[in-house]
């Protein structure tokens, strides 16, 4: 598979079969994207890989955690608190994409609610991943973050396997660190959900729109 169709290929994938992933696939696909570009070369992502019985016994300590109350302290926004143009209409139309395919009118809250949970289920994924990042690091190395994990997510697709990047779990920091025995000095930047797409489940026909390139992009040519 040549890069540009893996990049091409890649989707957030909401519903996954029971299908394992092999763990020396994981493993070799967590290294090699260790390739990643890193300013300095300082690697500052931390991961820790979910499968088999620890990932079955995290479901059961995240269906606890859910029914104990409200979220814990964000310890960063996963976006402005004052989302501005055109970056708040992008994010609207995404969500209600996603909301027609399933059926799920506006005046539902409860029904988006509960589709919205299931982020904390890795939406049934067999494999799973955390990654963190050392307190003391600056906006340069948390770049860093998004070029390690979108070189696992193209990796991950040129072997067949589909995932999802979650920053939904920046809301449950402390029970992923605790689960994980994360150091103090450690700081959750995100999950993500890796298996195989349930190709039945209407969520995992959406394709997100992207900016026309002339939107976001400059040529100076003279």
């Amino acid at each position: 598979m040549q890069v540009a169709e893996a990049v091409a290929r890649r989707r957030s994938v909401r519903a996954f079969t029971s299908q394992t992933v092999p763990s020396e696939l994981l493993r070799a696909v967590i290294e090699e994207a260790a390739r990643a570009p890193s300013g300095g070369n300082l690697q500052p992502w931390r991961i820790h890989v979910l499968v088999g019985p620890a990932l079955a016994r995290f479901r059961t300590v995240m269906a606890e955690r859910l029914q104990q109350g409200p979220a814990d302290p964000p310890e960063y926004d996963v976006y402005p608190p004052n989302l501005h143009e055109p970056y708040r209409t992008q994010r609207f139309e995404l969500g209600e994409a996603l909301y027609a395919l399933l059926g799920i009118p506006r005046a539902d809250k409860a029904a988006r609610l509960r589709q919205f949970g299931r982020n904390y289920d890795f939406f049934g994924a067999p494999a799973a991943l955390f990654c963190f990042i050392d307190r003391r690091m600056g906006p340069g190395q948390w770049s860093d973050l998004g070029m390690y994990l979108q070189t696992v997510m193209l990796l991950l697709q040129e072997r067949g396997v589909d995932s999802c990047a979650q920053e939904a779990w920046a809301a449950y920091h402390r029970t992923v660190s605790a689960f994980v025995a994360a150091p103090a000095e450690h700081m959750l930047f995100c999950g993500m959900a890796i298996g195989y797409a349930d190709p039945s489940a209407p969520e995992n026909q959406l394709v997100s729109a992207r900016a026309p390139l002339t939107s976001f992009a400059t040529f100076h040519e003279s």
